[in-house]
């Protein structure tokens, strides 16, 4: 390398990396320059050195773009899940969900277990890696999106609000079953899995085994079968057994009491 660029210079060049909106390059290359002087640096390495600085800055502030548009409550990743503690769970094939392939062949996956078994953790930490890979992901309880919606199809806004759950590459809907849904908000859930199916994956999340999603839609059973294909055709399902986690430290702390 030649020896660094006089102050006009630096300044037109800042400048101009500005308008381009290399904001990286523009705040590191004065001190790239001199170190690369100092080190005689080929032109060749400079550059790539300076686009790899600003490549490696676009990816970081895309990965916290997709996570702050995916909304996701917490910050969780499978190695934070505790296998050893549920009876019965496909630890295997939760791992292979954890790398993201279902999403690309626009697959489905739905965890079943009671409450506290995880399910949410799994399901979080699926989200979250998968903004880590730069995909777009929505998550939302089913509860949430159905209101939502519900709402939207009063003031009219319902074809536009409802490309937020349908443009995601990844949608995942936490807690179906918790709480009744009538005719209409089963017909919103059934119209978000139609828009996706083939189109983006979903990924689900309930306490109820298939054969009571009637019971949960106002009992109606054929809408209930539709949105069952609709997510079952391509899916992967997870069974969860056990005791709730919130247990766990109950357990923990009776086996200390029955010590003393």
């Amino acid at each position: 390398m030649t020896k660094p660029a006089s102050r006009p210079r630096e300044d037109r060049l800042r400048e101009n990396l500005k308008l381009l909106r290399l904001a990286k390059i523009a705040e590191v290359f004065p001190e790239s320059v001199k170190l690369a002087a100092q080190a005689n640096t080929s032109h060749l390495e400079f550059l790539e050195h300076l686009i790899g600085q600003e490549a490696a800055y676009r990816h970081e502030r895309m990965i916290k773009y997709r996570i702050g548009a995916a909304r996701l409550p917490f910050r969780k990743t499978i190695a934070d899940y505790d296998f050893s503690w549920p009876t019965k769970i496909n630890k295997q094939k939760v791992l292979e969900l954890a790398e993201l392939g279902f999403i690309e062949r626009k697959a489905n996956a739905v965890f079943i277990g009671p409450t506290g078994v995880g399910k949410t953790h799994l399901a979080n930490a699926i989200a979250f890696a998968a903004c880590e890979a730069n995909i777009s992901v929505r998550f939302t309880t089913t509860m949430k999106m159905v209101n939502h919606l519900t709402a939207a199809l009063a003031d009219g806004s319902f074809a536009r609000k409802i490309k937020s759950y349908t443009r995601p590459k990844l949608l995942v809907l936490d807690e179906l079953g918790y709480m009744p849904i009538d005719r209409k908000g089963a017909d919103i859930i059934f119209q978000v899995a139609s828009s996706r199916y083939e189109q983006g994956s979903i990924l689900l999340t309930t306490n109820r085994p298939f054969r009571q999603w009637g019971s949960i839609m106002n009992q109606d059973n054929t809408l209930a079968s539709a949105l069952i294909d609709r997510l079952g055709h391509h899916a992967e399902v997870v069974l969860v057994e056990g005791k709730s986690f919130r247990m766990k430290g109950k357990e923990k702390e009776e086996d200390v009491d029955d010590k003393k």
